[in-house]
């Protein structure tokens, strides 16, 4: 299996022992973001309407960096704090990806990284021109 880390300074570094993305063959696993400033690699400020175009903004930096866009991604998991969160998600979600949608999930968690209410993570398959 041939491996490809994707990296890009346009989504926050990895704060762990994880790569932002990794390729093999035509398949983009996107690590989890939050809302951090890949400049500041702080929680941006505002309410969670903002943490969630961040976290969009964070994945679609990656998901350039591997080759693809937003279009390419199969399944998205989404992780809240507040599952009340939810109809917002969704909302800013339909200004990111258009149909046909990806698969995705939604789960409440307790906790996540540096307090934080949103993390995504996703799955992408690069379109191959010959398909």
């Amino acid at each position: 299996m041939n491996k490809e880390i994707i990296s890009t300074p346009l989504a926050p570094q990895a704060i762990g022992t994880y790569s932002q993305a990794v390729k093999v063959g035509e398949t983009v696993y996107l690590s989890g973001q939050i809302p951090l400033d890949p400049e500041t690699m702080q929680v941006v400020d505002g309410d969670i309407a903002v943490h969630i175009r961040r976290v969009f903004d964070n994945l679609k930096a990656v998901a350039d960096a591997a080759g693809g866009d937003f279009n390419d991604i199969v399944k998205l998991n989404v992780f809240l704090t507040d599952l009340s969160n939810f109809p917002i998600v969704n909302e800013i979600m339909a200004e990111y990806f258009s149909q046909p949608y990806p698969a995705r999930a939604a789960v409440g968690v307790a906790a996540l990284p540096k307090g934080v209410g949103v993390e995504m993570d996703g799955v992408m398959v690069l379109r191959n021109e010959y398909y």
